[in-house]
């Protein structure tokens, strides 16, 4: 819910982010948006933020960069083979998925990610998709 509104406010700031510059505002944002994300999410700022979809869990924190759900080697009491003093990031992000209101998400496949993201504002990316999404809609 959080996250629709705020995604619904910053496609409404559209006009204002394109009289700016995209390419202007990539900095600051960045800058707002891995401070916020990494204190609260422990993000790894890939530009491709899944966050909304992974019950809030970052999947790239997965030692083995899996974004489509646990890789079969996670122990029976929930942590990751790789690092077994860590919880493996997919039985968080189901148990996350769970208390979200689109719980299904969790259920859609990511694409791979794209490392010439790899530290860029996923924030602008999703207003300047939608808004192009919408643009595609009335054409």
């Amino acid at each position: 819910m959080v996250y629709r509104v705020f995604e619904t406010i910053l496609v409404s700031l559209h006009p204002l982010f394109n009289l700016i510059g995209y390419q202007r505002l990539e900095k600051p944002v960045r800058v707002i948006e891995r401070a916020l994300k990494s204190l609260m999410f422990d993000c790894q700022m890939c530009g491709q933020c899944a966050l909304s979809s992974t019950g809030m869990s970052c999947p790239m924190n997965c030692p083995k960069s899996i974004r489509n759900g646990p890789c079969g080697g996670v122990r029976l009491d929930g942590h990751c083979e790789v690092k077994p003093e860590m919880r493996c990031v997919w039985v968080e992000a189901w148990r996350g998925s769970q208390k979200m209101l689109e719980s299904d998400a969790i259920k859609q496949v990511q694409l791979p990610v794209n490392n010439l993201f790899k530290d860029s504002s996923s924030w602008l990316r999703v207003v300047r998709e939608e808004v192009a999404s919408r643009d595609n809609e009335v054409a």
